[in-house]
């Protein structure tokens, strides 16, 4: 039985994503991901206009995933510390299980792709220090320091630099280790 467009699309995501999430890789061809898929080139442009929209589904999906759990976190955590403590908790948590993911983050798989998907992964991490500021200046008003806008901005270079350290590390150093102690220092 023939699969929907939508099915094969995700299936190609899928293995970019997985191609992407082994610890030693090689920037990642369309020949090769087509033999992955044991299919032609052709029929993966069937699917996407370029690579450049390839990794714009990967991009898609980290938006979609981490900002509709920040919502639930925002709405459900009345705390503004412990809100930004689980925002920057999920971050991490859904870096280490989506390591291909990783690499897109971390702007490592765009080196060379077209330069709007690393503005739009920029994109991404200004609207979520954003999101983690908002969470800051509630806990300001709770009582907080009322430096909302640097405390964000350290949370932010913590976890991009928790990131870059689990892709540099071949996804063995976790970025969710010792997370509870180090987000003490951040709230301190």
């Amino acid at each position: 039985m023939p699969r929907a467009k939508g099915e094969r699309r995700l299936e190609i995501l899928k293995a970019l994503a997985e191609m992407l999430g082994a610890p030693k890789w090689d920037r990642v061809t369309t020949a090769a991901l087509a033999e992955k898929l044991d299919v032609s080139e052709a029929a993966l442009y069937r699917h996407f206009a370029s690579k450049a929209q390839m990794y714009e589904g990967l991009i898609e999906f980290i938006e979609q995933s981490v900002f509709s759990l920040a919502n639930r976190i925002s709405r459900d955590e009345s705390d503004g510390r412990r809100q930004a403590q689980k925002l920057l908790e999920m971050l991490l948590a859904f870096a280490e299980k989506n390591p291909g993911m990783v690499r897109v983050m971390t702007g490592d798989a765009l080196v060379g792709e077209h330069e709007r998907l690393q503005t739009r992964m920029n994109q991404f991490f200004d609207r979520f220090e954003a999101t983690l500021k908002q969470s800051l200046r509630l806990a300001a008003s709770e009582g907080g320091d009322g430096e909302a806008g640097a405390r964000a901005g350290a949370f932010m270079r913590y976890a991009l630099g928790s990131l870059h350290q689990y892709a540099k590390s071949g996804f063995t150093k976790k970025p969710t280790e010792a997370l509870d102690t180090q987000t003490r220092y951040l709230l301190a």
